[in-house]
């Protein structure tokens, strides 16, 4: 491994780095043609950060996230949003039990390790509000009573194009709460023709075995904290994600959350590609995923077809990384 000062462990990267690849590998069963998508998924799972997965219906975004959980052996549970579900559907309820004599407590699905809150944008502000606090804290806290959710824990939330009909935009401090946003897309054709031979006699996510068990994952996201982020990256991640609040296409840019999340998934990223230290590079690649579902543009930038995603790819090219002079002790 690289010496570099400032770490205060060492990290075991290439073991970080071959599990995630079986992980990869694994969901690439029965996710055709989205490896940029599976990588981008891992780097939120190590870095503890939840996935936003934006689409039109029908392009595998459930099937992503059952494919994940089976891949770690995490439990798995799925939330079906619709414009009457009610926050104690997520949470849990407490239920008088006459026989006992007192109130005992259902858990709801996102007492679980990975949660798909599937179509999001369809349940009401009110109920999307009831995820903030196991995605902040992860806990939850019914009846004046507060659980912890085990661990890892992770929100996947698919949602399709607020265009369509019967939708709630979420608002700024869910998105907020997002680690990143992956769009899928459609497939190629050579890609849609893979997936029906795949499809024909059944589906390959009833026969996906697991690649690790949580409590390893677990100790992987721990170990990932500890790859080396130098000062000059570190001043990089601080001066694009401060870049965002002064774009004039901008009212509302990034805020820390934007910068701790770039920070962590560059870890992360860097520990996929066998590294205990971060590059500008690994930065830039996760960007724009971290980045844009984080901006508010201004109306009149929207009306002249600006997208989040430009105003980010704009930023990259220019903001600099300031590398510092080399001493001697360098």
């Amino acid at each position: 491994m690289a010496e570099n000062s400032g770490r205060s462990k060492e990290v075991d990267v290439q073991y970080i780095s071959s599990i995630c690849r079986e992980i990869s590998e694994n969901i690439n069963r029965v996710i055709v043609g989205k490896a940029g998508a599976v990588e981008l998924l891992l780097v939120a799972l190590l870095s503890e950060g939840h996935v936003l997965v934006e689409d039109v219906p029908g392009v595998g975004k459930t099937i992503l996230a059952r494919a994940a959980a089976a891949s770690l052996g995490c439990s798995f549970s799925r939330v079906q949003c619709t414009p009457d579900l009610l926050p104690s559907d997520v949470t849990g309820v407490s239920v008088y039990d006459p026989v006992k004599g007192e109130f005992s407590f259902r858990p709801g699905p996102v007492i679980s390790q990975i949660v798909l809150a599937d179509e999001i944008n369809r349940a009401t502000p009110r109920t999307q509000s009831s995820l903030l606090e196991c995605m902040a804290e992860r806990q939850i806290t019914v009846d004046g009573r507060t659980l912890k959710l085990p661990r890892p824990f992770l929100v996947i939330a698919t949602q399709n194009p607020v265009e369509y009909e019967g939708t709630f935009p979420l608002p700024e401090a869910q998105l907020d709460r997002f680690f990143l946003r992956l769009r899928l897309g459609y497939p190629s054709e050579a890609e849609e023709n893979t997936i029906l031979e795949r499809l024909q006699y059944d589906h390959p996510i009833e026969a996906l075995e697991a690649c690790t068990d949580p409590q390893t994952f677990t100790e992987m996201q721990n170990a990932v904290r500890e790859v080396f982020v130098e000062d000059s990256v570190r001043d990089y991640i601080v001066r694009l994600t401060a870049a965002t609040r002064r774009h004039p296409d901008v009212v509302l840019g990034a805020s820390p959350r934007g910068s701790l999340a770039l920070f962590r998934g560059g870890q992360s990223f860097a520990a996929l590609r066998g590294r205990d230290y971060v590059l500008p590079d690994d930065i830039k690649h996760i960007a724009v995923s971290v980045l844009s579902h984080r901006l508010i543009l201004k109306p009149e930038s929207q009306l002249r077809g600006k997208a989040p995603e430009q105003v980010v790819q704009e930023l990259l090219q220019t903001t600099p990384v300031k590398f510092e002079k080399l001493g001697e002790a360098t």
